[in-house]
């Protein structure tokens, strides 16, 4: 409703325009406050019979569709009678199933399973496909997957210096298989190249995490730079030869593989941090209640394990230290991005 409000008036008292204000403020509280309260019932309702869909950006197989089958059940049973469901929309380099959460109405039954590309795809493309300050908000942070170079056991190498050196030798048949542009793993895929001079080597681009593993097992590619989670069970089994750990600390159950630093790359530190993210607009009480059902489901030392056994550190932060988290990695995904001499594409 839209009210006058002219300037002036007598001094002193209450003058036309003093009134009018009033009244106007009085009939826009009159009209407001039932609408606000229906509001306020509906979204206290949260979730109703409407299924709630937790929108990944990749094929299922990947850390963000293995973090949505976790936080699916967790929310399936925080709120019961409701149906959460993990849809999958990859393409684009995550950008198709990143704005389709963004644009989806900021009522709550929408969510979005996030990597790091989120963050990194405003350096990567140009123009950017979002405002990733505004497109979507945190929720929660679920865990994070330190990622991997991997080979087949076939390929008759041990270790990152060897797997390099065996490229060397023709790089025109060696390859390295990496989830989409936009994905910290392709980011360490072109820095092992750029760091190597490896130019004649090519990136070949799979629509996910559990593809580019599948790929490797299938010997389409001779490496892999691939989250930890879909290649930790292929490696455990020695299915994969893992070369070396992109963290700071090897994995506990895989005590052989080292770490980057190990393996002579003090500076490749690269993991995949996923988080629950819902639209930007999303009520600050309904974005309340989902992270506390999150946070806590995620510590529960059931689901701890389930998690920490699929091949991810336990976050459980909620969306102030996850929001945090992602200005952090904007700014380390930009400056990577600038200083490996990337230029933006366009989409």
């Amino acid at each position: 409703m839209k009210h006058d409000n002219p300037k002036g008036g007598p001094k002193g008292g209450l003058g036309r325009r003093a009134v009018l204000k009033g009244a106007g403020t009085l009939v826009a509280g009159a009209v407001a406050s039932p609408f606000i309260w229906r509001f306020d019932r509906a979204f206290a309702a949260w979730p109703n019979d409407k299924a709630v869909k937790l929108i990944v950006a990749n094929t299922p197989g990947g850390p963000s569709d293995i973090s949505a089958r976790f936080v699916a059940p967790i929310l399936q049973e925080a709120f019961p009678g409701s149906t959460f469901i993990v849809e999958n929309r990859p393409g684009g380099g995550g950008n198709i199933g990143m704005l389709a959460a963004a644009r989806a109405e900021p009522d709550g039954y929408t969510l979005h399973i996030s990597t790091g590309i989120y963050v990194m795809a405003p350096s990567l493309y140009e123009p950017p496909p979002y405002d990733w300050q505004t497109a979507l908000t945190p929720v929660a942070e679920i865990g994070s997957s330190p990622s991997v170079f991997a080979v087949q056991p076939s390929l008759g190498v041990k270790t990152l210096k060897e797997a390099v050196a065996l490229a060397k030798k023709d790089q025109s048949k060696f390859n390295i298989g990496s989830p989409p542009i936009g994905s910290t793993l392709y980011l360490g895929a072109e820095l092992i190249k750029i760091r190597e001079k490896l130019k004649d080597v090519a990136i070949v681009l799979h629509s996910g995490g559990g593809q580019t593993v599948q790929g490797l097992l299938s010997g389409t590619v001779q490496m892999i730079s691939s989250s930890l989670a879909p290649a930790h069970a292929h490696i455990k089994a020695g299915t994969l030869q893992g070369l070396a750990i992109l963290g700071p600390k090897r994995w506990h159950d895989l005590p052989d593989m080292p770490t980057s630093k190990e393996a002579g790359y003090d500076d490749f530190n690269f993991e995949t941090t996923t988080g629950l993210l819902a639209p930007g607009k999303t009520p600050p009480e309904l974005i309340a209640k989902m992270e506390k059902a999150v946070v806590e489901g995620l510590r529960r030392p059931e689901m701890s394990k389930k998690i920490v056994n699929a091949g991810f550190f336990v976050e459980a932060k909620g969306a102030k230290e996850h929001g945090e988290r992602l200005q952090r990695e904007y700014k380390q995904f930009r400056d990577v991005i600038k200083q490996a001499g990337l230029k933006p594409k366009q989409l």
